[in-house]
């Protein structure tokens, strides 16, 4: 279908060209409901990078899923909003989490202290950390790596290696079960 032609379409004829691969009609569906979704999600989430993780993550997964959207339950807004709730809520729930488990980390992780000796400590810790880390398999720890060190979550790690999450999640599981034997057969701990 010709842009002209899908810029006076509605929606409901959009998302049937999205459903045959008319890479067409995304750009107007974006046109039209990018605003409201993205200033949805600043509204749930408070954060303008986030929030636009999670625009970006709503419109992908109409791309690759417009068959759920269901014409004769509500408006395509009203789904792409209900998304983007859903969305909103797993990334803050995943930030919790993730500051609740760096808080509890903290309060487990002795001290080194700042003496002399602290630097040796540091570069011993990562010396280890570095050894057990290559004793894991490569696309385990591409997983850990980019997940636990380079801070990204699980859907993104899953997007930047081109592998579904389930199996994303799977690998930094098994990854992280590996690396915790591997350190403690150094005499270091993680959790």
């Amino acid at each position: 279908m010709a842009a002209d032609d899908l810029h006076d379409a509605e929606d409901v004829v959009l998302v049937r060209a999205l459903r045959v691969g008319d890479e067409a009609a995304m750009p107007e569906i974006l046109r039209r409901h990018r605003s409201p979704v993205a200033a949805f999600a600043r509204r749930l989430l408070g954060d303008a990078a986030r929030a636009e993780e999670v625009t970006q993550d709503v419109f992908v997964r109409l791309w690759e899923r417009s068959q759920r959207f269901d014409a004769t339950r509500g408006t395509l807004r009203a789904f792409l909003l209900a998304l983007t709730h859903g969305r909103a809520l797993d990334v803050s729930r995943a930030d919790t989490a993730r500051a609740r488990r760096e808080e509890r980390d903290q309060t487990r992780r002795p001290t080194a202290g700042n003496g002399a000796d602290a630097p040796v400590v540091a570069r011993s810790v990562a010396d280890a950390l570095h050894d057990a880390l290559r004793q894991i398999p490569e696309a385990e720890r591409r997983a850990v790596e980019l997940a636990y060190f380079g801070g990204h979550s699980y859907r993104t790690v899953s997007a930047m290696l081109g592998e579904p999450e389930g199996t994303i999640k799977s690998r930094i599981r098994s990854g992280l079960a590996r690396l915790r034997a591997a350190l403690a057969a150094q005499q270091l701990h993680i959790d």
